[in-house]
């Protein structure tokens, strides 16, 4: 969440609403400079899981409510794994390995 964040931070986005909560969506509701809503879904994998591959109908559900407050979506993908063992759980304040592309934009 944090790493997507920042990205939107960067961005210039100013923030609606931010739901920290993996697995309950959008996690971010934001604007951009000329009042365009973008709501944005975060995904969290472990390696050794694609963060880029999404549920089709899972993404759907979204399209149809965005589409209702002309907004745009975006979908974010981060893969995180353990950078001594990537067999292994990745643990808080320890090294890791980060796999995020950025934000792809869907609708």
């Amino acid at each position: 969440m944090n790493i997507v964040g920042k990205e939107l931070e960067e961005k210039g986005f100013e923030f609606l609403a931010v739901n920290s909560k993996l697995n309950k969506h959008p996690q971010f509701v934001c604007i951009d400079a000329n009042n365009k809503k973008k709501f944005v879904l975060v995904k969290a994998v472990s390696y050794p899981e694609d963060p880029k591959e999404y549920d089709a109908i899972w993404m759907e559900t979204f399209k149809q409510h965005v589409e209702k407050f002309e907004a745009e979506l975006y979908f974010a993908g981060v893969g995180l794994g353990n950078a001594d063992n990537p067999l292994e759980e990745v643990v808080k304040d320890q090294p890791y390995v980060l796999d995020y592309d950025g934000l792809i934009q869907i609708l």
